[in-house]
Order: structure tokens, then sequence, then C-alpha cells
């Protein structure tokens, strides 16, 4: 359990302490000895995630929260099929969060957010996520300093009583170097498969790079806890991403050590099918 918790705590931004995104190397490959090790590992890790998966669904009794949070071309998309595509469609839910719809605007920001939170039994997957009114709002200033301030402490709040609730909260920053994003961004202008995926709004917000980055390292700052602290990961080459993130939601999973429910109310030993 020691080198398990040792390999996560690599990447953990300390609860309490200081945090300077700017001393997290975005290519830093330390965590493998190379690129096809990791990738071999990562296939083990996979599988292995997928039959905690199992074990997790069939006890429903807690629930694992996976938040993925980066600036555009992070690699958010290509983490969740890398690490969890082995997986069942059961047990797992992947929610998106895009823009506010007007029903979610008549509500307070985590309303939406909490509704989609992994009932016990499943494994849930934030594609970006409540951090976005801290983030994305701070930036664009689409709410006041003071609403935003107050946000910090109320997402605390909010994962603690999910924490509480049962739910095992993992969250990763996906640190990508803006020279390796504009490499990626011009991928997608150019490849008639990804230029779906491409808006020019993308270029205004890759202008605010400085801004955004402040935002990044303020939210990690004030909400890396002990019941859900960050996890800022190398994303600038998608081995080094895919990998990290693979093995420590294994050894979470394995941490947590769900069971498969023994019968109740009846004995194998004593059901013959004929």
């Amino acid at each position: 359990m020691g080198e398990k918790k040792a390999f996560a705590a690599r990447f953990v931004a300390t609860p309490g302490k200081k945090f300077d995104l700017g001393k997290c190397d975005p290519r830093d490959g330390s965590a493998f000895a190379d690129k096809d090790l990791a990738k071999e590992q990562l296939v083990k890790d996979a599988e292995a995630i997928d039959a905690l998966q199992d074990r997790l669904y069939a006890e429903g009794k807690r629930a694992l929260l996976v938040v993925l949070q980066g600036i555009d071309c992070s690699g958010k998309d290509g983490t969740v099929r890398a690490v969890f595509n082995t997986c069942g469609p059961i047990g797992v839910a992947v929610k998106s969060y895009k823009a506010p719809s007007d029903e979610e605007k008549a509500h307070d920001y985590l309303w939406r957010v909490h509704q989609a939170c992994p009932p016990r039994g499943l494994i849930g997957i934030f594609n970006r996520s409540h951090y976005e009114d801290v983030l994305v709002v701070k930036v664009e200033k689409l709410a006041s300093p003071d609403a935003i301030e107050r946000r910090y402490d109320e997402i605390n709040q909010f994962e603690k009583l999910i924490s509480n609730s049962g739910t095992r909260i993992l969250k990763f920053m996906l640190n990508v170097s803006k020279e390796e994003q504009a490499v990626r961004l011009q991928e997608r202008v150019d490849s008639p498969d990804k230029q779906w995926k491409f808006k020019p709004s993308d270029l205004a917000t890759r202008a605010k790079w400085a801004e955004y980055m402040a935002a990044y390292e303020m939210a990690v700052a004030r909400c890396s806890t002990e019941v859900a602290p960050w996890h800022i990961i190398p994303a600038d080459r998608n081995w080094v991403r895919n990998g990290v993130i693979g093995k420590i939601v294994r050894e979470t999973l394995e941490e947590m050590n769900p069971q498969y429910p023994a019968p109740r109310d009846w004995d194998p030993k004593t059901i013959k099918v004929v």
C-alpha cells in the first residue's frame, strides 16, 4: 500500500500548502521507464479497472467519481477512451459539461452537478466539471468576483458531502503546455476527421492562456483537500497521461476493495438447477 500511495503522491497538490503550477512539467515522463512499458501497463490496469468496477457495481455501497479537468486539447476525451473503454457500459457513466442550459441557469451552479454524481455502485466520469464555475466563469467574468470567491469553499463543502455519502473522488488536472496545445489545435484544423472538434472561439480562449493558468492554479490551491486532492498530470504525451491516470484509478479501486455480496436468504449449496 505504501508504494501505491507513493505513486499517486508524486502528482498530488498537497492540501494546505502553496501550489505553483509553473513547477509542474507537462512533459514529465519519469513515471514510466519508456512508452512501450507504459502502454503495456495501461492494458493491464484497464482490465483490472473493469474487474474492480464489476465488484463495485455488485456491492452497490460506494461510488467513484473521476474528475477530468483541463484546457482545450489537454486530452480529456482520449483519457476516457484509453482508461475506461474496457469497462462495460452498465457501471460507468460519463458526463460532459458544456455551457449551462436555461433550466440549469435557473438553479444554483451546483444543481446540475449534484444530479450527475454517480449513484452507489458506479464509476462516474466528469469530462470538465463544476470547476468550470471558477475557471471559465472567472476568466470570462460571467459572475461577480464575490460570487466566485465564495465558490471555492462551496465546492469543498459539496465534495465533502458526497465523500461522506460514500463517493470516492479522484480529481485530475490535465496539464498541457501552450506549445503542445498549438500542435493539437492545428491537427484539428488540418484533419477532416477532427475539424468538428475545432471552434474559432478556441483561439480566443488560447489568447487568454495566462489568465486561465492563473485560474487553474487558484482552483487547485483552494480546492485540493484531504477528501478530494488534486492530481496534476503531465499531459503533453498521451501515453504518460493515460498511464498515470490508469494506474491511480486502479490503485484507488484496489484500496476501496469492493466485494461481491454473499447470497441472502438462500444457500448456494442447497440449489441445483435441473
